[in-house]
C-alpha cells in the first residue's frame, strides 16, 4: 500500500519561544487537552483566532486644556444654577433666557476649540 499523501498544509517552521510558570504551563497544557488539541495547535488557534483590541492612550499634559477644562466646570456651574432656579419655581425672564443662551454660546466655542485641539494630537486606533 502507497503512503498516504499529506494534504497541502501550512509549513510551521518558525519558532516562537515563550517562558511560563510551571502553573501557566499546567493551564495551557489542561486547556489544550480539554480542547483536543496539541499544545502548539492550542497556542496557534488561540493567537491567531483571537482579535486583541490595542488602545492608545494620548496623554497631553498642556495648559490650554487645562483651561478648558475649568471653564467647562464654570458652564456647568452655572447650567446647574439655572436648573435649581426653575426646580425651586422660578420664573422665566430675559435675563434668564440670556444666561442659558450665553452658557449654550460658551458650550459651543469650547466644543469647536477642543476639536481643533484634538485635530493636532489624534493618533491612530488600530485592531489586531
Amino acid at each position: 500500500m502507497a503512503p498516504k499523501k499529506k494534504r497541502n498544509e501550512m509549513k510551521h517552521s518558525n519558532i516562537i519561544c515563550l517562558r511560563l510558570s510551571d502553573i501557566e504551563l499546567e493551564l495551557v497544557n489542561h486547556a489544550a487537552s480539554q480542547a483536543k488539541l496539541s499544545r502548539s495547535d492550542y497556542l496557534r488557534n488561540l493567537i491567531l483566532d483571537h482579535k486583541m483590541a490595542i488602545h492608545y492612550e494620548v496623554v497631553i499634559d498642556s495648559q490650554t486644556i487645562k483651561m478648558l477644562l475649568a471653564e467647562y466646570g464654570k458652564i456647568g456651574s452655572n447650567l446647574n444654577q439655572i436648573a435649581k432656579y426653575f426646580n425651586t419655581g422660578g420664573a422665566y425672564s430675559k435675563s434668564v433666557t440670556n444666561e442659558i443662551q450665553q452658557c449654550l454660546y460658551d458650550l459651543y466655542r469650547l466644543k469647536k476649540d477642543l476639536l481643533k485641539m484634538i485635530g493636532d494630537y489624534r493618533g491612530n486606533s488600530e485592531t489586531y
